[in-house]
């Protein structure tokens, strides 16, 4: 159970009130940091709770057949009201349903979207039953449908909330202009958006969400894994083969060049990863991120992060280390 000893300081995504680390468990299905097992998976999970990181992001396509959300779901018995449980849909297509390509910047091409109303309640419902609850805290389309208006697929989305199926609204992977068109039919609580010292987030896209009173959930906040400084290859089976940056000579040169951050760390007694969290929780009052680990000792390292406050002159001497630095190889991973 969440005491007063591990809960976290509390930051709000439009209405919803969150832990300001949560969780990202992507990385509990197997292919995406390498094969897994479900029992260690679970584990992370409840580690996760323990720690005060409540809230819980999944995505039907994590994983083959809704894997990712079934473990949740096993992990969050019995503790369910403890999380807020966010999940994603419309990359996992049901039968019959058209893809259109969305270009990211992964190494084997581009990843397929449906957005469309018609299939909205039936993604929901498909979550609901994998996640073994009643509502979805936060519901957010994984990408924006390049042939559905955003204004339709969050209409769809809108329904739910009436009904009481989801709680609050987001999207994922959007515009700024996309943010603005959707929040003009519900409003919408979080974007999110990767951003890290290394995957600036897009400024546009951050000033809408600030004008709209809209939260940021920041995915890759330590660099998918790089910003802890203990990436020095990536094995076999490891998505991040597919991404420019973790190529075996990038890895090299950006390991070096990101030196200057881990003596940062040092100097102020924090882990480089720690270092990674708490900067960008100093970025915006609004800003949740979302680190993931299989490892409990690495979601509590993860976790005090929450409560660092950084010095002005650390937060200075880190922005002028960032204003020369840009990962070799490219590390964002989308293109549009």
């Amino acid at each position: 159970m969440t005491t007063a000893s591990n809960t976290l300081p509390v930051r709000t995504l439009g209405s919803l009130e969150t832990p300001a680390i949560g969780y990202g468990a992507m990385v509990l299905s197997p292919g995406v940091y390498g094969e897994t097992d479900d029992e260690r998976g679970v584990a992370a999970v409840r580690a996760a709770l323990d720690a005060g990181a409540t809230h819980v992001d999944s995505s039907d396509a994590y994983g083959p057949d809704g894997h990712n959300e079934r473990l949740l779901g096993r992990a969050l018995a019995g503790r369910r009201d403890e999380a807020v449980v966010a999940t994603k849909f419309g990359l996992s297509l049901p039968e019959g349903a058209e893809g259109r390509a969305h270009p990211v910047g992964y190494a084997f091409g581009n990843l397929v979207v449906n957005a469309e109303p018609r299939y909205v309640r039936g993604y929901a419902e498909s979550s609901l039953r994998n996640l073994r609850t009643d509502r979805i805290d936060l519901y957010y389309a994984h990408f924006p449908d390049p042939a559905v208006p955003i204004e339709d697929t969050t209409g769809a989305m809108a329904e739910l909330v009436a009904e009481g199926k989801v709680r609050h609204l987001g999207l994922s992977n959007v515009t700024a202009e996309q943010l603005r068109r959707a929040h003009s039919v519900h409003p919408v609580a979080a974007v999110q958006a990767q951003w890290s010292m290394w995957t600036p987030v897009d400024p546009d896209l951050h000033a809408a969400a600030r004008e709209l009173g809209v939260g940021v959930v920041a995915w890759g906040p330590l660099g998918t894994g790089f910003l802890t400084g203990s990436v020095t290859d990536v094995a076999d089976g490891d998505f991040r083969r597919n991404i420019g940056a973790f190529d075996a000579a990038n890895l090299r040169a950006n390991h070096d060049r990101f030196a200057p951050l881990r003596a940062v760390a040092a100097d102020v007694g924090l882990t480089p990863g720690q270092l990674a969290l708490a900067w960008l929780l100093h970025q915006d009052d609004h800003v949740v991120p979302i680190p993931g680990s299989r490892t409990p000792a690495h979601i509590e390292e993860n976790v005090a992060a929450a409560r660092v406050e950084l010095h002005a002159d650390t937060l200075a001497r880190i922005g002028g280390i960032l204003a020369g630095l840009a990962p070799e190889g490219g590390a964002r991973l989308l293109d549009g």
